[in-house]
């Protein structure tokens, strides 16, 4: 394994997802240090995998709400002594047409998909200045730029991120901090193979797929990276 990442500090947050765990044990398996964001409790014995013995769980972080997200990743950026990179995991999916749908559901997706990553952002600038070459990777989707049938909320929520993406790189842009995201179709986790039991699993992108595009936007080739919105599609 090369150690591409030595020494890079990062904090990822939806840290206990399936997403979240796949990165987090590429980051360092590359020689990061990872700081785990979660709003629930860190998993336990097993559940955690070996390839994270030596990350620090931050659980109970609630990022809708902006002071929970400054203790969070304030807690991440003291046990990891300096935070170089955040990278905004969190988030979720919720199917439903606009006529037969709640309307409350776009308040609750612009909640935990804009809002954790506008806070934990927010919490991570100060951190991220200090070290003059910080990076900041949220994840959008592909249906941001063009919604699906039952993806409204879902779809306006995640265009959202990517205009914060976009307003947030401009703000950092001369302060050596890039702000970036990726779009990635259908991730092979667990939770979509029995969501559609009948695809087929060998187009969608891997978790390590993903993993590796954000781990080069880290990097230090990727500095001239800023405001873009990647697809990573696999075969999609």
């Amino acid at each position: 394994m090369h150690n591409s990442m030595n020494g890079m500090t990062v904090a990822i947050t939806g840290g206990f997802g399936n997403l979240g765990m796949a990165t987090a044990a590429f980051f360092a398996a590359r020689g990061a240090r990872v700081a785990v964001i979660g709003r629930g409790d860190a998993p336990q014995g097993s559940a955690w995998p070996a390839a994270l013995t030596n990350a620090v769980p931050v659980g109970g972080v609630d990022l809708v709400d902006p002071e929970a997200a400054r203790k969070g990743l304030d807690a991440a950026h003291q046990a990891l002594g300096g935070l170089d990179a955040l990278v905004n995991i969190a988030g979720a999916f919720r199917w439903e047409t606009v006529a037969e749908g709640d309307a409350r559901t776009w308040d609750l997706m612009f909640d935990l998909n804009v809002k954790t990553a506008l806070n934990a952002s927010k919490a991570a600038l100060p951190h991220l200045l200090a070290r003059g070459a910080g990076r900041i990777v949220n994840i959008g989707a592909g249906a941001g730029l063009k919604a699906g049938l039952g993806m409204g909320a879902y779809a306006a929520s995640k265009a959202g991120v990517a205009r914060l993406t976009e307003a947030l790189a401009e703000e950092l842009k001369d302060k050596g901090v890039t702000v970036n995201a990726i779009l990635p179709s259908i991730i092979d986790t667990p939770q979509n193979r029995a969501d559609m039991p009948d695809a087929d699993f060998t187009r969608w992108v891997q978790p390590d797929e993903i993993a590796a595009v954000i781990a080069f936007l880290l990097s230090d080739e990727a500095r001239a990276v800023t405001g873009a919105s990647i697809p990573v599609n696999g075969r999609v």
